[in-house]
């Protein structure tokens, strides 16, 4: 077992070498060649880090190594995932020492996040970017994990997985979609299932189209006011020809608006090739008359782009949520709602 105090000078190590490197400005776009981490097989190893919130229900970390179990893995978890520094597990340089143990361990096949929350972002300088691109490996989570996902995928061009955290539900649906796109290695054609339930016509998962079209990309993205905290860092993954994804949970309809325009400020919106946006769960106006409704928004700054784009793709924060392979050659079609990878994410 690794010291706590180890891994503290670990990350410290680490963390001065990245923070020179952190100090470059972030002009130029992703160059690095894509790396595929391997296909996840029954009996491999996963192994649960905490980068983001503190945990303080040692039931969830029980009920998350059980479905990851019942996927057919071994598990195991990093030292402080259950720990408490304020609202974190442990400090900013220790949360990143687990997270480079996690990619130099042999045994370790794959990594998942426990749970979002926020502090992901606070562990990047401290990340040997270097050494996770010399052991490539699946790193799995979404919301707060964004971070992560993208500031990973754009230093080392390392394809990464904004799909379930260890503590979400794992609803059959979700751990299917897992399966199939990290043990079984397919590319996914994804299109929303329509099922009419009682009633007369499909009112689940409905997609909306926002700007008719199809685009072709490399996907980037995940949470937006996640996304958007490290836009303008070193670590914001390159746009320029790609599709951008968005989520989002519990945020006001203006805050959403204004985190749009912080994008189509910084070009971003322009450069894209098309944008897919998930669940937009709890996105809501105070009630005030007049005021704008989410498709408002949503159509204001996705026609100003004239970028292909439609609501309504099953990621985020939602119960049954696909797997969405960031840095993966992607088609959208914002007619029919669907999301089509263009080759495997895993080797």
């Amino acid at each position: 077992m690794i010291d706590r105090r180890d891994l503290l000078k670990t990350g410290l190590a680490a963390g001065g070498a990245m923070a020179l490197a952190g100090a470059l400005p972030n002009a130029v776009a992703q160059t690095n060649s894509i790396i595929k981490p391997k296909r996840l097989s029954e009996g491999d190893t996963i192994m649960i880090v905490a980068p983001a919130g503190v945990e303080y229900n040692k039931f969830r970390l029980q009920l998350s190594i059980e479905s990851l179990e019942a996927l057919g893995l071994k598990v195991k978890v990093a030292e402080n995932t259950l720990n408490r520094f304020g609202y974190f597990p442990a400090e900013d340089e220790v949360r990143a020492a687990e997270i480079n143990q996690a990619f130099s361990d042999p045994d370790v096949d794959a990594i998942i996040a426990l749970k979002g929350g926020w502090g992901a972002a606070r562990t990047l300088p401290y990340l040997d970017f270097d050494l996770i691109k010399a052991n490539p490996k699946a790193l799995i989570g979404y919301s707060d994990i964004t971070a992560l996902l993208n500031s990973i995928y754009h230093k080392t061009g390392l394809v990464t997985f904004h799909g379930p955290t260890a503590g979400s539900a794992w609803s059959s649906y979700s751990a299917e979609n897992f399966r199939d796109i990290l043990m079984n290695g397919n590319a996914q054609h994804m299109v929303n299932p329509q099922e009419k339930g009682d009633y007369l016509t499909v009112r689940s998962n409905r997609i909306q189209t926002i700007v008719p079209g199809s685009a072709e990309g490399r996907l980037v993205g995940g949470n937006l006011s996640v996304l958007t905290a490290i836009q303008g860092t070193p670590y914001f993954p390159d746009i320029k020809d790609n599709i951008l994804m968005i989520e989002e949970i519990g945020e006001n309809i203006y805050r959403v608006d204004r985190m749009l325009t912080q994008l189509a400020l910084g070009g971003h919106l322009d450069e894209c090739a098309g944008i897919v946006f998930g669940g937009m769960t709890d996105v809501d106006s105070d009630g005030g008359y007049g005021d704008f409704t989410l498709m408002d928004i949503l159509d204001q700054h996705c026609s100003r782009a004239g970028k292909p784009a439609f609501i309504g793709a099953m990621f985020g924060h939602i119960p049954e949520k696909r797997t969405m392979a960031v840095g993966v050659s992607t088609r959208v079609d914002a007619n029919n709602g669907s999301v089509t990878m263009l080759e495997s994410a895993v080797h």
